[in-house]
This record gives structure tokens, sequence and C-alpha cells, in this order.
């Protein structure tokens, strides 16, 4: 297998998973590579990869992620045959979690995003609040409901207004990209290089209650509209593996705080598609986003808040200036007066029990080559 195709050597994404051939035996780590799973237990005879979850791994730090890399490139390139041994097809797995998630942190960095959701529900003021562009906002959100991708998403209920409760009538989602810490720090400690806390990245879809998170979040932000589930990719993809797509950030206007001010390129060349009902609805471009990364780390640790081995935080919803690159369906439906049409004819403006979403996300690599990114998915339950 050629370095440049979307899972080759410049690739390899991490997970964890079980085989379904052998019941009974626990979860383990592997990286993808075509269509099998290395099982990095038995090819680097190293117990840290059956521990079931990144965890133990990512806390050896930045170099051991380096040095783990390049000897699993190493191992596959040089020795394919005794690296054969140990994989197993992806047929024959199934997919977990690939880490145990310390805290969860979503973020709003998209300046498409914001000011579309400004002129919506504020037409008559200026679309961003005075914050907007000094700070990357964010919120807290709820680890212990980050779940893999497949897992069924159950329609939540909740307070739609005042004495109104009932099934959300306008589940949506966001299409974000997450990001991983694998270093710590400790409390009160500001963290150093990006690239020495973050282990990598996966696709997030951040489902959303609209009508239950309009009625309660004034006036602390965000709560059961959001904590009810976040899916997750159950593939992570190392930092190194998307050298090829880091770009210059957004010129951004004022110029930020020194805390906040990039020292490295931490845009992302990335583009997202959304499927709903395996139909592409939207194909959002990461690159345009305001605030990136780096700033986000700096900015949710500067005040001495401490990093955990598994922090996740995501970048909010991803929206490009054009219609058809909106990330969310109150977006690209305006808050449902613009259904989206289906091929079958069938129309929505809010996702309905039943629906499938998926997102996939694509990123240049070494030499002309493509990187695709672990889709992350869920299909809607009713409500219980």
């Amino acid at each position: 297998m050629t370095a440049a195709t979307p899972w080759g050597l410049d690739h390899l994404p991490y997970g964890v998973f079980t085989r379904t051939d052998r019941p009974g035996e626990p979860p383990r780590v592997g990286v993808r590579y075509g269509d099998h799973v290395l099982d990095l237990a038995e090819a680097l005879h190293d117990e840290v990869f059956a521990t079931g979850s990144l965890n133990a791994f990512m806390a050896r730090g930045a170099t051991a992620w380096r040095d783990t890399r390049a000897l699993i490139r190493s191992k596959l390139a040089t020795d394919p045959v005794a690296a054969g041994l140990h994989l197993v097809p992806l047929d024959r797995v199934e997919l977990h979690l690939p880490i145990e998630v310390a805290d969860y942190v979503d973020f709003y960095c998209s300046l498409e995003h914001a000011s579309n959701l400004g002129r919506m529900f504020r037409p008559d003021e200026e679309p961003l609040k005075p914050n907007w562009r000094h700070l990357p906002v964010g919120y807290h959100g709820r680890a212990g409901t980050v779940v893999a991708s497949g897992t069924p998403v159950v329609r939540p209920s909740g307070q739609r207004g005042a004495g109104v409760f009932g099934p959300s009538a306008k589940l949506d989602i966001e299409a974000e990209l997450g990001f991983v810490v694998g270093a710590p720090t400790a409390l009160g400690e500001r963290p150093g290089r990006f690239a020495d806390h973050v282990f990598g990245v996966t696709l997030v879809n951040d489902w959303s209650a609209r009508d239950i998170q309009a009625w309660e979040y004034v006036p602390l932000g965000p709560f059961l509209g959001k904590s009810f589930a976040t899916s997750v990719s159950p593939w992570i993809t190392p930092l190194e593996a998307l050298a090829g797509a880091r770009v210059p950030g957004r010129e951004q206007d004022p110029e930020p705080l020194d805390y906040l001010r990039r020292t490295e390129d931490w845009g992302l060349d990335l583009t997202l598609e959304v499927r709903l009902n395996g139909e592409v609805v939207s194909r959002p471009p990461y690159r345009g986003m305001y605030w990136t990364p780096d700033q986000m780390l700096a900015h949710m640790a500067v005040n001495g808040a401490s990093l955990r081995v598994g922090d996740l935080f995501a970048s909010g919803t991803v929206s490009g200036p054009e219609a058809g690159q909106r990330g969310s369906l109150i977006e690209l439906t305006w808050n449902g007066t613009e259904p989206v049409k289906l091929s079958d004819g069938s129309v929505r403006a809010f996702l309905e029990d039943g629906d499938t979403v998926s997102i996939t996300a694509t990123a240049p690599g070494p030499e002309g080559g493509l990187i695709t990114l672990g889709e992350v998915s869920g299909t809607i339950l009713p409500a219980r």
C-alpha cells in the first residue's frame, strides 16, 4: 500500500477495538492501515496498548507519540510480512470509544456560524456579541455523554418554554472538529506548545436540542439542550499526520491579547461533509475558522485550570460563507423556515426519528495525497 492513500502510512489513526472472532477478549488499541487494524499490543509487544483506551499511551507524552508512530510506519513499510501477522480485517472488529474522556469543552469558533445565529435571533442587533472577536467563546459540556460513532441517540425531552415539557421538536446537529489532549498540566500552570499537549483530532457531532437550548441558555449558557449526547469518531488522527493540512489562521481584528497570539500555523485545511440519510446536505470548510485550536487550548487554561489526559475540546459548528457550507440544520433551514429537500421528496427542518447523520472529512496529505478522517455517525431514536 502506498503512503498517499487515505488510510496508508501517512495517516495511521489510532482507535480501540475488540475482535468479533475472539468473544470475551478485552478492548485493545490499534491503528487503521487500509482495510485492517494493526493490533499494537501484539505488533509492538507493549501492554500499554492492551489497556482498553488510548489514555495510558497518551500519558507518555509527545516524544513517545512521535517515536511510536515512526516505529509503526517502519514496521509496516520494511517488514510487512511480520506486521501482517498482527493485522485484523476491519470486518472482524468492533470499534469503541477511543479515549476515557476527562473533561469536555465546546467552543464557538466559526465567524459564519456565530454571525448566522446572531442574525437569526437578534435581527435588530449586531450579529456578534462584543466579546466574540476578543476570545474564543466556549462552555463546559458533559464528558459522561460523549459516545462512540454508531451509538444511537435518544431524542431528548425537556422544558421548551414556560410550563411546556416534552420531546425536543428541533433536534439538530453540529459538525465539528475535536482535539484530544494527551499531555496534562498542573493546576495553576499554563500549557506550552500546542503539539506538546494535543495528541490528535477527531470528528465530532455535538447534537443539539434547539428548543430546549433557547429556553434555558440565558443567563448561564447551554445545559440540557446539549448534554444528552456528543458523538465522536472511533479514530483519532495524530497531529503529525496533518502536517500537509496546516495553513495560517484567519486574519483577526482586533489583534488578540498576548496569550492568544499565534506563534505557529494551526489553521487546518479540512473539508467536512455532512450526510443526512445518505445524502450530502453540506460541505463545511474548516480552513476558515476564526479561532484556531492553539488559541482554544491557550484560552481554556489561561486562568490556571489544569489539563488532563483525555480532555476533549471541540471547535464548535464549522460553517462557511456559502449556504451549502453550513454545519447545522438550524443554519441550513434558517431555523426551519427553509426546509432541506431530500432526493426522495421528503423535507427536513430538523431531525426526525429514524434519521441517520454521518460526518466525514478529508485533508491534504504529503506529496499530493489525501487523508480521510474517521466518520462519525448516529441515528435518532424516539424519546422515552
